[in-house]
């Protein structure tokens, strides 16, 4: 298991006594390169192209993204370089490195992807600061506060704008072509990651605060109807200003995200959204009902969603109650069922010919528990209910390992074994 992990630890060995950081990092780059060089790595990839694509895939893909677990698998202090923009590269590559490790199928790539930079007027957008109370205690929870705190506030939000910076991009671009040279082709794009833009209910909670919010759709629904709008036209603003930078490489590389290409070719040899996946969920709209979430979310988020080529929807939210709103979201292609919804409700209601299910399991129960023995029942039961669907097993948002290193691995090497038995 710890084979590339070992292999970082020699070139920081290396490092430590040469003293030469950039060498250091460009040899982490060349050990992901042979990463994505292994032959694992094709059946990987074909397995999330076909089943976000339409076909059913040899075992359903089985990905995770250790979040706040970060902290104990990498911990800042072990990083070898000092220089910022070296440190981060020798993060981003070490993590890769132990991705590895956890043997899930999570897709690597001989190219590095380098974010185009959009300029944005007001800054913060929509002019508020975003508020938060916490116990100032790392790895701690935090509370929104309401940046609006009068009806009066609602009249001074304003509509963000966005402008592609050509320069500072050509020099980020330049930086990194520098630092990777021979190793890793640098492509540069402004859609990147998990792109969920259209998660404007994360705005509206940071610039009202939950409680707030949620009084507003009952007493005060014009201002809450105020607040939408003004949010969902700052994201159009910034989805015409990515549109017009002429710098979107295809997100269809992106693990949860991984197809085919979502059109035949690009109109005229540019590519637009039309070519790239979009995330959406309703987090803050949890305990509302489906109603006003279709009035007061899902409405305005369908105006981003009809933008993009395939669409993602729902995160750690329970969804059972609301299956009928998100099916109206145009270019729907994942349905992610949390651990909190009813999965076999989802798959009641889902079409295996245009949906795949995205089937989130607990993170809760996979790091806290003494044994896997539950998530393993849990497992089989999903399976065999699964079984002849397209889906994903994904977990995700975990905070800790209590201590238990191999925790990840020893998961993922359980869900590929049971989702293979009911492939």
């Amino acid at each position: 298991m710890n084979k590339f992990k070992n292999k970082a630890a020699a070139c920081a060995a290396k490092v430590k006594k040469a003293r030469d950081e950039r060498s250091y990092v460009r040899e982490l780059a060349a050990i992901c390169t042979e990463i994505a060089g292994e032959a694992r790595m094709e059946p990987i990839l074909k397995r999330w192209r076909d089943v976000n694509s339409g076909r059913m895939p040899d075992r359903a893909p089985v990905w995770c993204r250790p979040a706040g677990c970060w902290a104990e698998m990498l911990p800042k202090e072990t990083l070898v370089c000092k220089d910022p923009f070296l440190r981060e590269m020798e993060y981003y590559f070490r993590q890769t490195l132990l991705r590895r490790d956890i043997d899930d199928d999570h897709p690597v790539y001989k190219y590095f992807k380098v974010n185009a930079v959009i300029d944005v007027t007001p800054d913060p957008p929509y002019g508020f600061e975003y508020k938060r109370h916490s116990l100032d205690e790392e790895g701690s929870a935090w509370g929104y506060e309401s940046a609006l705190q009068t009806a009066s506030d609602f009249d001074r939000l304003v509509v963000p704008q966005y402008k592609f910076n050509p320069r500072k991009t050509a020099e980020l671009l330049e930086r990194y072509c520098d630092l990777l040279d021979g190793i890793m082709e640098v492509k540069p794009s402004a859609v990147n990651g998990y792109f969920n833009v259209a998660t404007v209910c994360t705005q509206a909670a940071n610039l009202r605060g939950m409680e707030k919010m949620m009084m507003d759709m009952i007493l005060e629904p014009h201002l809450m109807h105020r607040m939408m709008q003004v949010i969902t036209e700052g994201v159009m603003n910034y989805l015409d200003a990515i549109e017009e930078s002429g710098m979107i490489f295809p997100n269809i590389d992106e693990p949860m995200f991984l197809s085919d290409p979502l059109r035949p070719e690009a109109e005229g040899g540019k590519y637009t959204l039309k070519d790239c996946w979009c995330a959406g969920n309703s987090q803050e709209f949890d305990q509302v009902n489906p109603e006003m979430t279709q009035e007061f979310l899902i409405d305005y988020q369908n105006r981003i969603f009809e933008r993009f080529g395939a669409v993602s929807y729902g995160c750690c939210e329970n969804l059972t109650q609301k299956i009928g709103q998100v099916l109206t979201v145009p270019n729907l292609r994942v349905f992610v069922s949390s651990a909190w919804s009813d999965l076999a409700e989802i798959v009641e209601r889902t079409s295996n010919d245009k949906h795949c299910i995205m089937w989130r399991h607990s993170a809760s129960d996979v790091t806290c528990l003494d044994k896997l023995d539950k998530v393993r029942e849990d497992t089989e039961y999903g399976a065999k209910l699964l079984e002849g669907r397209r889906y994903q097993v994904v977990l995700r948002e975990l905070q800790s390992l209590f201590g238990r290193e191999n925790r990840i691995y020893d998961w993922a090497q359980m869900c590929k074994e049971v989702v293979a038995k009911y492939a």
